[in-house]
């Protein structure tokens, strides 16, 4: 079981105005799902939450838009909004995500002390022709390959329950190997009866051995069990950890509700696992 918990909180900072056809995801306008949708949250509402993330003991923030890429009207505000975030909170590692970016705009990212890109390859490049047709997979590898470029720390992973088998996951932790990023946020698929995939949630013991997959693979890596977590493995999400995760997403997701960080702080304490303060395990 794993010594110290990394713990990340996210920031939806731009809801729901994207145009991509990604069938995972409710922020997609084309399937008209019932969520909150606004262009940029206020900045002092996003130092807010960075604040509280950082009281709940998150070593990790990420600013998440919605939308295709990093154009340079969200480049431009993912910049303010993290200038903000570290002028009045020490010690958060800063995360952008922001979707498709060339290496320019990465670099302006880090510039404006962005610390880590996360950009998710979502699933193996063969099954991800099944879920999304607006852009290719292979332009989701070049992101990630640029954000290393650009110097950023890599923040990649994927989600899994979406009618994948066994040899999209197996070519999915290769292309993951071939990137080699620093940590892998491991997804769990959250049914929406707006979306067109399936209304399956992942048998519990079905996931527990995709952490353990993971962990047998990348040794080494920060494991995340991010979105997901509290409908998969529901009363069992203790087990997660003996499973060779040693980080999670604490308070909401995106488009749903997460566990209360005090729920998930006390299940850590009852756990004896110890809560990392920084980045890089001290």
């Amino acid at each position: 079981m794993a010594k110290k918990i990394f713990l990340c909180a996210i920031s939806n900072i731009s809801s729901g105005s994207c145009n991509e056809d990604c069938a995972f995801c409710a922020q997609s306008s084309k399937y008209k799902a019932d969520i909150e949708r606004y262009r940029k949250k206020n900045i002092d509402l996003i130092v807010k939450e960075a604040k509280e993330a950082k009281r709940n003991k998150a070593v990790g923030f990420c600013l998440v838009t919605s939308g295709k890429e990093l154009d340079e009207s969200r480049l431009e505000f993912v910049c303010e909004a993290a200038l903000a975030i570290k002028k009045e909170v020490s010690g958060l590692n800063l995360i952008a995500c922001n979707g498709l970016a060339d290496k320019e705009s990465l670099k302006e990212l880090k510039k404006c002390k962005i610390d880590s890109y996360n950009h998710n390859l979502e699933t193996s490049k063969n099954f991800y022709k099944k879920i999304c047709s607006t852009h290719e997979w292979e332009d989701r590898f070049q992101t990630c390959l640029n954000a290393k470029e650009a110097g950023l720390k890599l923040c990649s992973g994927g989600i899994f329950g979406m009618g994948e088998d066994e040899r999209d996951r197996e070519e999915f932790f290769e292309a993951l190997k071939e990137l080699d990023p620093d940590s892998i946020p491991l997804n769990f698929f959250h049914p929406n009866p707006s979306l067109p995939l399936p209304l399956r949630v992942m048998p519990v013991d079905e996931a527990l051995e995709v952490i353990k997959k993971a962990r047998e693979i990348f040794k080494n890596k920060r494991l995340m069990v991010a979105g997901g977590r509290e409908i998969t493995f529901k009363e069992r999400q203790k087990e997660i950890f003996k499973a060779g995760a040693d980080a999670i997403v604490i308070g909401n997701y995106l488009t749903t509700k997460g566990a209360k960080a005090n729920s998930d702080l006390k299940m850590l304490k009852e756990l004896g696992l110890e809560i990392a303060e920084s980045c890089d395990g001290k």
